[in-house]
């Protein structure tokens, strides 16, 4: 009997090119244009700006383009690292709705520094992308939500998918991509307590970037190891509290994870805020609230009991993990959107008032299944005069099972790309490659649109 690592293999290697589902790719087209978009957001933030001066310190050959930078090339893991830390920084990069696994920065960021290097087309970044993000899915569907209570955060899974695009890429065969995905489990990292409330989060995505492809460059060079490490006693599964280890090869090509289970962040901050602040903006918008007249603001949503309590944020981190303040904004302004990120809100005083008015419903409904991240919540405004306004989502917009638009993308896109200083015809350029990216032939054509600023 196969491992689990070599049966994966197996379903990368004999997935013909070609056949990789339409709606798939074009999904993977706007997990690559959100993460360029959080990558143009986040580059000047302290952190990317620390990450991306140690890569070019530390040198190397100039195979790949570092994103919005007049710096020279790095090598494919240093510009990998750099630009996945610059898209996870500012918080605005997509998520998985299973477990809030940041999956689409490891394979964007990954497919396109490997593909620059190898000369590679569009469509087979999108199809590596694509791969990846279904073999990453698939392994942290198995540990949801084991490795959370655990303490581990989704950089854990999210490194595979950068290993298995970069695998593809580099045309590894079974047995070399089963060693690659062995080697990945072995560099798995990020504490889940590190990211709720530091810069840990972004230097996760950095490494995971960064170690998937070294996974896969060792492994083209004949590195083995332990192929059963996966379900092995004591190995990967085991160690981070997975189950349902069975189902991790099962059904492939049924369907495909980055169309059933992708979000594109539409509003900055942790995804699964989201849902709840879209229920608190339509509550708000339904009473035509006045902020003034608040008595009270409950959510209900079980699985934000012990995650997401703090209020009164006073930098990006804070707010990204900050439940109430999401909601507390919604209901005062009737929406959420990217200048929420900033000094001049997280001091409002409407806002700052009405976070003291969130409380939480004692009793909420119980979960319908094990993935907490996949279900929104909902959101009731008490007013000094009685009435109540309630509203529920259960997911938010540009969520796979609502559908994402290409017009959300393309307005995320233009509202975040510019603050790289990049010019408006670049802007609209390589907005307008991203679109067409499986019919390049080479996607250096995007990366020296958004290289240089």
């Amino acid at each position: 009997m196969e491992t689990i690592a070599a049966e994966l293999a197996r379903l990368v290697t004999t997935t013909r090119e070609g056949s990789v589902p339409t709606l798939a790719l074009e999904r993977a087209k706007m997990s690559l244009a959100s993460t360029v978009a959080s990558a143009a957001a986040g580059v000047g933030i302290p952190s990317a700006r620390a990450i991306r001066e140690l890569a070019l310190a530390r040198g190397g050959a100039p195979q790949a383009s570092v994103w919005f930078s007049q710096e020279k090339k790095l090598d494919v893991a240093g510009a990998a690292q750099v630009n996945a830390v610059a898209s996870d920084a500012a918080a605005c990069d997509d998520s998985d709705l299973r477990s809030i696994a940041h999956i689409g920065t490891i394979v964007s960021t990954v497919s396109i520094a490997m593909a620059e290097h190898l000369g590679r087309g569009g469509r087979e970044v999108l199809e590596a992308m694509v791969l990846g993000y279904e073999v990453a899915g698939r392994i942290d569907e198995a540990l949801t939500p084991g490795r959370m209570k655990r303490g581990f955060h989704g950089s854990v899974s999210t490194i595979f998918g950068g290993a298995v695009a970069a695998g593809r890429l580099l045309g590894l065969d079974q047995a070399r991509l089963a060693h690659a995905i062995a080697l990945t489990a072995s560099s798995a990292c990020g504490m889940a307590i590190a990211a709720d409330t530091s810069c840990g989060r972004e230097y996760h995505a950095g490494l995971a970037a960064q170690l998937g492809v070294q996974a896969a460059f060792a492994a083209q060079r004949g590195f083995t190891s332990e192929i059963a490490v996966l379900e092995a006693p004591r190995g990967f599964f085991q160690a981070m509290n997975g189950q349902a280890v069975e189902e991790v090869t099962r059904d492939w090509g049924a369907s495909w994870d980055i169309t059933t289970d992708m979000a594109i962040k539409l509003m900055p901050g942790a995804h699964p805020f989201h849902a709840i602040a879209e229920a608190a903006i339509e509550a708000a918008s339904a009473g035509d609230v006045d902020p003034r007249e608040v008595d009270e603001i409950v959510i209900s949503a079980i699985q934000m009991r012990d995650w997401g309590a703090g209020k009164n944020p006073h930098d990006l981190v804070s707010a990204a993990h900050s439940v109430i303040y999401f909601v507390a904004a919604g209901v005062a302004e009737r929406r959420f959107g990217w200048e929420h990120m900033t000094e001049r809100k997280f001091s409002d005083p409407v806002i700052a008032g009405l976070q003291e008015r969130v409380v939480f419903d004692p009793d909420p409904p119980p979960l319908p299944d094990r993935f907490p991240h996949r279900h929104g919540g909902t959101v009731s405004i008490r007013m000094r005069s009685g009435e109540v306004f309630t509203h529920t989502c259960k997911a938010p917009r540009g969520a796979g099972p609502r559908g994402i638009e290409w017009a959300d993308v393309d307005a995320k896109y233009r509202s975040l790309v510019p603050r790289s200083g990049l010019a408006a015809s670049r802007v609209d350029a390589s907005l307008d490659l991203i679109h067409a990216l499986d019919r390049r032939a080479s996607v250096s054509d995007l990366t020296s649109l958004i290289a240089a600023v």
